[in-house]
């Protein structure tokens, strides 16, 4: 059985598969000690923009404000295709029992893990990592303290609300005073 480790950036990925011994590099993550250690490259999907809901969205009418999105839809950000196919594919892995949220820590860093974890309708459980240094004895005596993902839903939904307010406003606001 393995531990997923999703990190955000591939230089923190390489850092805790140094620390944890995860040695062997494939294409996209890092493998070893029964650990697979891989990453997002930050955000991996993006709101759909307006458009993507309805095509009458695509040009800018005072009438179709405000334009309330229900549910919120995401498109992956181009360039970020790949990422998003390894992660969706190491999350699927059936050797894989466990996934390590190794985001930055913070509502961000949060918020990517979530994003490509439920967009991948993955249901594994999922242990957190919330440290701020890199250094091998800060990953390790993270490592030995991990926490359970559930302890974070109140920073994912601050996070969650503030994208979705990001984009009414943003869209909402923008159209309006422009119109």
């Amino acid at each position: 059985m393995s531990k997923l480790i999703i990190a955000e950036k591939p230089s923190v990925a390489k850092s805790i598969a140094s620390a944890l011994g995860a040695s062997s590099r494939a294409d996209g993550f890092y493998e070893g000690s029964g650990l697979i250690v891989s990453w997002c490259v930050g955000h991996l999907v993006s709101p759909l923009d307006a458009g993507g809901y309805d095509e009458r969205f695509k040009k800018w009418h005072y009438e179709d404000l405000p334009i309330l999105p229900e549910p919120f839809r995401y498109a992956p950000i181009p360039g970020k295709e790949t990422a998003l196919d390894n992660v969706k594919r190491l999350m699927a892995r059936e050797d894989v029992t466990e996934i390590v949220n190794a985001c930055d820590a913070g509502r961000e860093g949060e918020l990517i893990f979530r994003t490509a974890y439920n967009l991948n309708n993955c249901r594994k459980r999922v242990k957190r990592l919330w440290i701020s240094s890199m250094e091998d004895a800060a990953i390790l005596q993270g490592f030995d303290n991990l926490r359970d993902g559930a302890e974070y839903d109140n920073l994912y939904a601050s996070a969650l609300c503030r994208s979705k307010a990001d984009w009414l406003v943003g869209i909402n606001a923008t159209r309006m005073f422009s119109v």
